[in-house]
């Protein structure tokens, strides 16, 4: 609940352009997701409530960082340096997507546990928002103020691979899915 909450504050101090209290909050906020995980399995406190409030969780942060991103880097990044709408719809897309055929396959008995393609593509969509908050961050009060060489590269690579995974995560899920789909009923 920590990682909603904190999602929520996000998602208010980002239009504020509080970038650096952003990112802040984001950091936090994903790193809960890590200690969530790696305490439910230490203490095997692991329950049908967090395998559901953890990936909704996930999909909210990841989500609503990146519509609000594609909102504030609009004037102020070319098209390839910058999280933009139809990014947003993308990641959307592939989660909603994910969501129905996890909640369909798991409600029918099946298991459509997280794949590793599916927390590579976390890395990457944290590896951007990260990136292009600090990017906003120095940019803030002042558009022509250049971001650093290393940033400016780390950011571009970051958005084209969390896409890139974002994509591939969900054909993969799909596959698995169909799988599922088309095996006899027990």
């Amino acid at each position: 609940m920590a990682r909603f909450v904190l999602s929520v504050v996000l998602f208010v101090v980002l239009p504020l352009q509080w970038y650096w209290a952003a990112l802040a909050l984001f950091i936090i906020a994903a790193g809960t997701d890590w200690v969530d995980g790696w305490y439910a399995r230490k203490y095997n406190l692991v329950t049908k409530l967090g395998r559901i409030l953890d990936p909704f969780c996930d999909k909210i942060l990841i989500c609503g960082s990146y519509i609000l991103l594609a909102v504030e880097m609009e004037p102020l990044f070319p098209w390839y340096a910058k999280i933009a709408g139809w990014m947003a719809v993308v990641v959307v897309g592939r989660e909603l997507l994910v969501t129905v055929l996890r909640s369909m396959i798991e409600g029918s008995g099946g298991d459509f546990s997280a794949k590793m393609a599916g927390k590579l593509k976390m890395w990457f969509q944290c590896f951007a928002v990260g990136s292009c908050l600090v990017a906003l961050a120095l940019k803030a009060g002042d558009a022509s103020v250049e971001v650093p060489t290393w940033l400016w590269w780390f950011m571009i690579v970051s958005i084209w691979s969390s896409i890139f995974s974002t994509v591939h995560s969900g054909v993969l899920y799909i596959f698995g899915a169909a799988e599922f789909i088309g095996k006899p009923a027990p």
